[in-house]
C-alpha cells in the first residue's frame, strides 16, 4: 500500500480552506471597494449638478481616508475582542447605509462629512480581513492567498467600471433622482443584504469550524504554531506580540511609510482615471467605463503572477521593488503622452500591472513580522497610515488641476512617490520578511543561530 503524501495532504486542506473562503471574502470586498471608490465616476455628472471645484472632488474624495485612518486600529482590536463574524457584518451594514445616503449631498460640507464618515464605516475591513487569513493560513502560504483575495481590487473595476457607466447612461432622471444618485443607491444595497449572510457563513476561527475535520483542524493548528515559533527565533526570542512592543518596532513604522508612498500614486489614479479618460477625448460614460476596466485587467494578471512567484521563490523584496518601478515609469510616460487616449491607456495599463502586482506581497509582510494582538493592531496600524496617502493623492491632484488646468503635473508627483517604495523595501532585513517553510523537524528544536544567518 502507497505511503500518503504528507505534502499534499497540506495542500488539499489548505485548498478546501480556500475554496471555503477566499471567494466569498472576494464577494464582500468587491461591493466595499465598489462603495468607496464609485466616486470617480459619480464625479462625471456630480460635480456640475453640484457645481463643485476639481479641489472640493479632490477633498471629498480624499477624506474618506481621514476617518479610515482614525478609526482603523480601533475597529481591527474590536474585531479580535468581538469575533471577525460580527464585526465584519457590523462594518458592512454600516458603509452600506453611508454609501446609499449619498443621494442627499447637496452641498460640500454634506460631501465631506459623508464621505468622512463612510471612512470611519469601512475602518478596518480590509486590515481586518488580512488579519483574519492569518489565523488560517501560515506565512509561507499567505502571499498566493492574499493574492488571490486582493484579485477583488482589479476585479472590482473591471466589472465595476462598465456597471457604473452603464448606470449613467441608464438611470438618468428615473423617479425624479440623478443617474450619480442611482449610482450610489444601486450599488449600496448588495453590500447590505450581504452583512447578515456574514453571521451565517463566516467562522471566527479553525476551531470553529465545522467543515473542516479534527486531524485537519489540528494540520492547520500545527502550522500556525510553527509560524509563531519561527517569527519568535527570528526576532531573537522577543516577539511584539504587545501593543507596547508593536509601537516601539521601527520596522511597523517603515512598512507604513513604504505603504504611504504607495498609496498616494494608486488612489491619485484610482480616483482620478475616469476623468483622465474624459478629458483624453472620450465622452461616453459607458465607454469611459469600459476603458477605466482595461488597466486593470493587466494588473490583476500580474497580481496573480508576481504573489505565486513571490511564493514560489520565498522571497518579498524584490517581488515588492520592481513592480514599483515598473509602476512609476507607467505613470510618468502616461502623464507624458496625456493628449492621447492610445498612449495614455497604454502606459496607465503598463502602470496598473506595477503597481497592483506589489500588493499582495507587501500586505502579507505585516502578519510575518508581528503575532498575537500585535498582529491586529500592527496590520490595522500599517494600512491606516498608509491609507492616509489616500487624502493627499486625490487632494494635491485635484488642486494641481484646478490651479494649471492638467493632472500631468500631477501624475508626475505620484510616480515620484510610488518610485520612492523600491529603495525603501530594502531597509527590511531579508531574514524577517522572507518566507520559510516548515521544516520537518518542529519549531521548537529549530537552531535560532541559523535563522540569524538567514538560512532557510
Amino acid at each position: 500500500m502507497a505511503t500518503p503524501d504528507p505534502e499534499k495532504a497540506t495542500g488539499a486542506v489548505y485548498r478546501k480552506i480556500t475554496r471555503r473562503l477566499i471567494p466569498f471574502l472576494i464577494l464582500c470586498y468587491f461591493f466595499a471597494y465598489l462603495d468607496r471608490v464609485n466616486i470617480g465616476f459619480a464625479k462625471l455628472h456630480m460635480q456640475d449638478a453640484l457645481n463643485f471645484s476639481d479641489t472640493v472632488y479632490g477633498i471629498g474624495a480624499g477624506i474618506f481616508f481621514i476617518g479610515y485612518f482614525l478609526f482603523e486600529l480601533p475597529s481591527n482590536l474590536m474585531m479580535q475582542r468581538y469575533g471577525p463574524r460580527f464585526w465584519i457584518a457590523r462594518i458592512m451594514i454600516s458603509w452600506a447605509v453611508l454609501s446609499a445616503a449619498m443621494i442627499f449631498v447637496t452641498t460640500p460640507t454634506q460631501f465631506y462629512v459623508l464621505r468622512f464618515l463612510l471612512g470611519v464605516a469601512e475602518a478596518g475591513f480590509f486590515p481586518g480581513i488580512v488579519f483574519y487569513l492569518t489565523l488560517w493560513f501560515p506565512s509561507w502560504r499567505s502571499a498566493r492567498t492574499l493574492g488571490l483575495f486582493i484579485l477583488v481590487t482589479p476585479l472590482s473595476t473591471i466589472i465595476g467600471s462598465p456597471l457604473s457607466g452603464f448606470i449613467l447612461k441608464s438611470f438618468e432622471g428615473v423617479d425624479g433622482l440623478h443617474n450619480w444618485q442611482w449610482l450610489f443607491l444601486v450599488e449600496a444595497v448588495p453590500s447590505f443584504l450581504l452583512a447578515f449572510v456574514v453571521l451565517r457563513y463566516l467562522d471566527n476561527d479553525v476551531k470553529s469550524a465545522r467543515w473542516l475535520t479534527e486531524s485537519e483542524k489540528q494540520m492547520v493548528a500545527r502550522d500556525l504554531n510553527t509560524d509563531r515559533q519561527r517569527s519568535l527565533a527570528a526576532n531573537a526570542g522577543k516577539p511584539p506580540q504587545s501593543l507596547k512592543r508593536m509601537f516601539r518596532n521601527g520596522y511597523v513604522w517603515l512598512l507604513a511609510l513604504i505603504f504611504f508612498s504607495f498609496n498616494i500614486g494608486y488612489y491619485g489614479i484610482n480616483f482620478w482615471l475616469p476623468s483622465i479618460i474624459k478629458t483624453s477625448g472620450v465622452s461616453d460614460d459607458f465607454h469611459i467605463g469600459l476603458l477605466a476596466a482595461l488597466p486593470y485587467v493587466f494588473g490583476a494578471v500580474f497580481m496573480v503572477w508576481n504573489s505565486r512567484h513571490s511564493d514560489l521563490h520565498s522571497e518579498r523584496r524584490w517581488h515588492i521593488a520592481i513592480p514599483a518601478i515598473i509602476g512609476a515609469v507607467g505613470l510618468t510616460l502616461s502623464a507624458y503622452c496625456s493628449g492621447s487616449t492610445f498612449w495614455m491607456m497604454t502606459w496607465i495599463c503598463l502602470a496598473m500591472s506595477g503597481t497592483l502586482a506589489l500588493i499582495p506581497t507587501y500586505i502579507s509582510l505585516p502578519g510575518t513580522l508581528l503575532s498575537g494582538t500585535a498582529a491586529a493592531a500592527g496590520i490595522a496600524l500599517v494600512n491606516s497610515v498608509g491609507n492616509l496617502a489616500g487624502f493627499f493623492g486625490p487632494t494635491v491632484l485635484g488642486w494641481l488641476k484646478d490651479n494649471t488646468g492638467s493632472t500631468n503635473t500631477g501624475l508626475y508627483i505620484l510616480a515620484a512617490f510610488l518610485l520612492l517604495c523600491a529603495p525603501l523595501i530594502f531597509l527590511l532585513p531579508a531574514l524577517l520578511v522572507n518566507p520559510r517553510r516548515c521544516a520537518e523537524k518542529p519549531a521548537e528544536t529549530e537552531d535560532v543561530s541559523s535563522l540569524k544567518r538567514g538560512s532557510v
